[in-house]
């Protein structure tokens, strides 16, 4: 599993964020406090306060990290996949 921090700014954002997710064949969550959100779900994301960073966590191979990473790099505010 890797983790990294995102700041989704508006709809659009999110829209993007959401694509390059349903595009991985792996698990992407999104965590925001308690609460655990499908990256691949567009409504659960905008359930969770967007107004700071979330932190993002890929459970899938280096590739499909790599991969995700690049689709949403401009999103990217924190990167902790050394943990």
């Amino acid at each position: 599993m890797k983790k990294f921090k995102v700041m989704l700014n508006s709809i659009n954002d999110v829209k993007q964020f959401v694509s390059a997710a349903v595009a991985r064949p792996c698990d992407i969550d999104v965590v925001s406090g308690r609460y655990i959100i499908d990256a691949k779900s567009i409504m659960g994301i905008f359930s969770i306060d967007l107004t700071k960073p979330v932190s993002v966590e890929v459970h899938g191979t280096e590739e499909d990290v790599a991969a995700f990473k690049a689709d949403i790099k401009a999103f990217i505010v924190e990167d902790d996949s050394n943990e």
